[in-house]
């Protein structure tokens, strides 16, 4: 896969909250997952590229779920956060406005559940007219057909499916 462009791309990285997080998750746990994730944020802070958390909450309820914050640590100063009130990440929450505000055209997404939250936010991002990187390994669901079937029969169809390891930024933007 060829280097990406700092000024050009984000990180997306869709519901990596506690509760979600300890889920029993195939086809990898998800503190596999968030290991991934935060090397890859790592990766993109070093080059000056967007890292953007999107996390749900339930509406029409006045207190959320124990552990639904992001897990703790994984924001980094400089980073965006971003909730959302339905499956994708686009719907209402002003995700749109805030990665063309930051010049981003290519989206590398990760996060859980891979068939949820993950695709229905690539799915809108594709009609938005982003390119897009699905990091294979940074990502899982509840079961793990559910995750094969979006990196094998969908995801290939809206982008490039590639390990974390193979996610590479030219340099500072």
């Amino acid at each position: 896969m060829p280097s990406l462009d700092p000024g050009r791309t984000a990180l997306v990285l869709v519901d990596l909250m506690e509760r979600i997080v300890a889920l029993p998750l195939a086809p990898r746990p998800g503190t596999d997952v968030l290991a991934a994730a935060a090397r890859l944020a790592d990766t993109f802070r070093a080059a000056g590229a967007p890292v953007v958390h999107i996390r749900v909450e339930r509406p029409n309820i006045a207190t959320q779920p124990p552990g639904s914050e992001l897990v703790p640590d994984l924001v980094q100063a400089g980073d965006h956060v971003v909730v959302k009130r339905t499956i994708g990440g686009f719907h209402d929450t002003g995700l749109h406005a805030l990665l063309t505000g930051v010049g981003a055209t290519t989206l590398v997404l990760g996060g859980i559940a891979t068939n949820l939250g993950v695709e229905s936010t690539a799915r809108a991002a594709g009609d938005l007219g982003y390119d897009l990187v699905f990091a294979e390994d940074a990502m899982t669901a509840l079961t793990a057909d559910e995750h094969r079937a979006s990196v094998e029969l969908d995801f290939p169809r809206l982008g490039t499916v590639a390990p974390v390891s193979a996610i590479t930024l030219d340099g500072p933007a």
